[in-house]
């Protein structure tokens, strides 16, 4: 599939937990959003909470796509979520899906996360591990706003416990009670390709051995091995933080790529020869949308 296209609609990338666009001499996309620009996509980095509940996270997404559409012109718009981000973008996909032609999920926990619900065993709710938890992720968050390149001033409202309950199993079954749409009827399936004159798309990883990997420490890499060491159900088939299965949303591209959660926005090296690029899938998608008239 050729890569060089220009889609009908903008693109609109969603960060996920603890996310941002750009703080100094770092961007959340890897040079992603430089490449689609690169083949004419019109794309627009957004910024959300680094913290909060999945609603909370989509009615900010909500506004953003607002800007967007005012901005630009365009009646509609493609939005592509890494992680918490494709749930806030299938939330606003489900309240306004005259504003929205597509959303593609990346490495989404629509199933919830086995990492989210271990945490949740561990603390338990109100308790002072929790509290203490929380706070630790919402000050970096808050610090990642101020170190934030492109809305310097920002101050964004900020939930920890609400994050790590809308990330859990049993908080994802509830958000998927009340906005369905793409998700597969059976486990590891496929869902409804286009819901409401929306089109859902889903891809992700799995953590590879890397035996011949390059001798740098990857601290990424590293984390995500660690984490997975909280997978039952997936053991084996995850990214350190999402389940394959768990990803699966609309018509999946595949769920299989050898990424970890970090590496499908690009922050791996080139570690094998042969080995598929984040990057090119993400153009091979760009083409993907631009062939359906999205």
């Amino acid at each position: 599939m050729g890569a060089s296209f220009r889609t009908r609609y903008p693109l609109v990338l969603v960060h996920g937990l603890l996310g941002f666009v750009r703080l100094p001499g770092h961007s959340y996309w890897n040079g992603i959003d430089v490449a689609l620009r690169r083949q004419g996509a019109q794309v627009h980095a957004v910024r959300l909470s680094g913290v909060h509940d999945n609603e909370a996270l989509g009615n900010q997404l909500l506004e953003r796509i607002a800007a967007v559409r005012a901005a630009s012109g365009a009646r509609r718009v493609n939005l592509l979520g890494h992680s918490q981000g494709g749930l806030s973008a299938r939330y606003a996909a489900a309240l306004r899906p005259d504003w929205v032609a597509s959303v593609t999920t990346v490495a989404t926990p629509n199933q919830g996360s086995e990492v989210a619900d271990r945490l949740r065993d561990l603390l338990p709710p109100s308790g002072r591990r929790e509290r203490l938890l929380a706070r630790g992720f919402e000050g970096l968050a808050r610090l990642m706003e101020r170190l934030e390149c492109a809305e310097p001033g920002l101050c964004l409202p900020l939930d920890g416990p609400a994050s790590l309950l809308a990330l859990t199993s049993e908080g994802m079954a509830g958000f998927n009670a009340r906005y369905p749409q793409g998700l597969p009827e059976r486990w590891g399936g496929e869902g409804a390709g286009a819901v409401d004159g929306v089109c859902y798309y889903s891809w992700s990883g799995v953590l590879q051995t890397r035996v011949d990997a390059v001798p740098d420490f990857d601290p990424g890499h590293a984390l995500c091995r660690r984490l997975a060491r909280c997978f039952a159900r997936e053991a084996g088939q995850n990214d350190g933080l999402v389940g394959r299965f768990s990803s699966h949303l609309g018509k999946v591209i595949r769920s299989d790529y050898p990424f970890d959660h970090l590496d499908v926005i690009n922050r791996c090296r080139e570690r094998r020869e042969g080995e598929a690029r984040p990057l090119g899938v993400y153009l091979e998608h760009l083409a993907r949308l631009a062939e359906a008239g999205l």
